[in-house]
């Protein structure tokens, strides 16, 4: 007697674009998980490959969000272009549908309505911090209670949800670690930008308010007269515009007269060898999801300090034991006192980066691999 080969379940992820960040790294891990367990996968973007900086898995379907033509693509042809993505959804017929971040989350749940598709929707940031214009809010109020699952990676992010009654089932997922960090492009080799005998304050973004550079950068700035063998470098702002701020110059402008002491590399795909070759690691943030870059720099055995914003920081940093936690109160006030702190005590740098790595263990993917595949088979 023969036996049916049962069918391999699909899954259909979503997002902006493969664009350097936090949510987009995730994204691909769990498309690489998923593919891993047998899954038939497919990543659906709204921009083409051009705008990608991290390569995809060899073998991952790509698809593009249908746009609509010339003018069309405007606010008041939405409903069209939503129209368009639920027929690409009817047409694939995926067994799981995973929203990442925001707005992809919104459509994808719209756009699968009546569809007999499971839907996962997974927030990368602390949604308060980053307000919705009010269409997308009531879009959101619509959209969010109909997934089958909200995916986050604090319980704040959970929390928040639960309390205005837009998920009906939670589950938290910290971000996983690799490690050691594969190496991308461009490699940019840390002594070519930093001069011989310099310590380096490390931090890395691309989103200036976000990130609380502007604060980083005034507080070191205070104190640089007092260190004068400390660097600071921010890794990921660019000399370009971005969203009409000319991000770069402003952080120069900040610095003042000893400019050169702030060191703008650009986009790097070498980060782990800046951890390395760092003495100190600073995240700033005014908010977060849960901060990629933090766990890697603790990963990579260094020293941090960091903003206890919402939300993340204070699930990795145990205060006085792996690292500095800053009140979100003190860093809006003046990061100065703090970051002293940490450039004097080189004792507490050496016992705070020791005590870091435990991360590799405690958020090694062989750990969370399991979760996630057992939360999505669970669907």
């Amino acid at each position: 007697m023969t036996h049916a080969v049962p069918p391999r379940r699909s899954a259909l992820l979503f997002i902006d674009s493969l664009k350097l960040g936090g949510a987009e790294r995730v994204t691909l891990q769990w498309a690489e998980w998923l593919s891993e367990a047998g899954w038939n996968v497919t990543l659906l973007t709204s921009k083409p490959t051009s705008h990608d900086f991290y390569p995809a898995p060899t073998g991952l379907r790509r698809l593009r969000e249908p746009a609509m033509p010339g003018l069309l693509d405007r606010a008041l042809f939405w409903p069209l272009k939503l129209w368009r993505l639920r027929k690409l959804l009817r047409r694939e017929q995926p067994d799981l549908l995973i929203g990442m971040t925001t707005l992809p989350s919104i459509k994808l749940a719209l756009a699968s309505i009546g569809l007999a598709s499971r839907l996962v929707l997974s927030e990368r940031n602390y949604p308060p911090a980053r307000p919705l214009a009010w269409r997308w809010r009531l879009l959101r109020r619509f959209a969010y209670p109909r997934a089958h699952l909200h995916l986050v990676q604090t319980r704040g992010i959970a929390q928040w949800l639960h309390q205005r009654g837009l998920a009906r089932r939670t589950a938290v997922l910290p971000n996983a670690i690799v490690w050691p960090i594969p190496p991308l492009a461009p490699q940019l080799a840390p002594e070519a930008f930093v001069p011989p005998g310099q310590k380096m304050i490390l931090a890395v973004g691309t989103k200036l308010h976000q990130k609380g550079f502007d604060r980083l950068v005034a507080a070191f700035a205070g104190l640089q007269a007092d260190f004068a063998d400390w660097s600071l470098v921010i890794l990921g702002i660019e000399d370009e515009s971005y969203r009409g701020v000319d991000q770069a110059a402003r952080l120069r402008q900040l610095m003042g007269s000893e400019s050169s002491r702030l060191i703008l590399p650009g986009n790097v795909g070498n980060v782990g060898d800046w951890y390395k070759a760092s003495d100190l690691f600073v995240l700033a943030s005014r908010f977060e999801g849960y901060p990629n870059v933090l766990l890697e720099a603790m990963a990579s055995g260094l020293a941090c300090l960091a903003v206890d914003c919402p939300t993340g920081p204070s699930d990795l940093i145990d205060p006085g034991v792996n690292g500095w936690l800053v009140s979100e109160h003190v860093a809006s006030t003046d990061m100065a006192p703090p970051l002293r702190q940490a450039l004097e005590d080189v004792s507490a740098r050496a016992a705070f980066a020791s005590r870091a790595q435990a991360v590799r263990q405690r958020n090694a993917p062989e750990s969370l691999r399991p979760l996630f595949l057992d939360l999505m088979g669970s669907l």
